[in-house]
């Protein structure tokens, strides 16, 4: 099974929930998104399971997939606390960094700057991905960077998503310039409250991006 295949899947589905095209308590049959995805249901299956290690949905008893409610105040608390997990990151990083991290970092960056300039978000949200990844790696502290990468993969659907508010993507990558530039200078407070922004900041995005929903919502009603 092809693993873009599986992935491009799990985006699509996902980005469905987060739009509330399949609403809260709504059951995801895989026939259906096969047929409507073109594809066997091997994949579907995989891409619901991937869904399912990151809390979009539930797989029930005699029900199969179910999407989950996503709680709104319960997502914004996760974004204070990955500002905090990532702003220690990027402090440890910019003490601990050794010359291999800094040239996956930059290796890193320079993708943003390609897939930002080519103002293609769905390309940035992946290398985006690799670039906090990399500086996760550069603290070299185990736990943390389990931590990090577990809560960053919870709020995947919800970073990716507003990374096509206009022109986000090019601040962040403004934002990224910064961290670099702090952490490959040895500055960890500095790279901690340039962290610590960054990922604030996607909190906020996230709390309008709720409002227009909900409104949204309304509307069809």
């Amino acid at each position: 099974m092809a693993e873009n295949i599986v992935q491009g899947l799990r985006d699509e589905i996902e980005n469905g929930i987060v739009t509330n095209q399949y609403s809260p308590g709504e059951r995801l049959d895989e026939m259906q998104l096969a047929k409507r995805f073109g594809v066997s249901r091997t994949p579907v299956r995989e891409a619901l399971m991937q869904l399912s290690a990151i809390g979009l949905i539930e797989i029930r008893a005699r029900r199969g997939a179910v999407v989950i409610d996503p709680a709104p105040h319960r997502i914004y608390e996760m974004f204070e606390v990955m500002a905090e997990l990532e702003g220690m990151a990027g402090s440890l990083a910019a003490r601990r960094h050794t010359d291999a991290d800094r040239e996956e970092l930059l290796a890193a960056h320079a993708k943003c700057e390609r897939s930002a300039n080519a103002e293609d978000s769905d390309t940035y949200y992946y290398d985006n991905e690799l670039f906090h990844h990399a500086v996760y790696a550069a603290s070299h502290s185990g736990f943390l960077i389990e931590q990090c990468t577990a809560l960053h993969r919870r709020l995947r659907p919800y970073r990716r998503l507003q990374l096509r508010v206009r022109n986000r993507m090019k601040t962040s990558f403004s934002e990224h310039a910064a961290i670099v530039d702090a952490i490959l200078s040895g500055e960890p407070e500095v790279a901690r409250n340039l962290l610590r922004q960054h990922i604030a900041v996607q909190g906020d995005r996230f709390s309008d991006l709720v409002a227009t929903l909900a409104q949204r919502g309304a509307e069809r009603q």
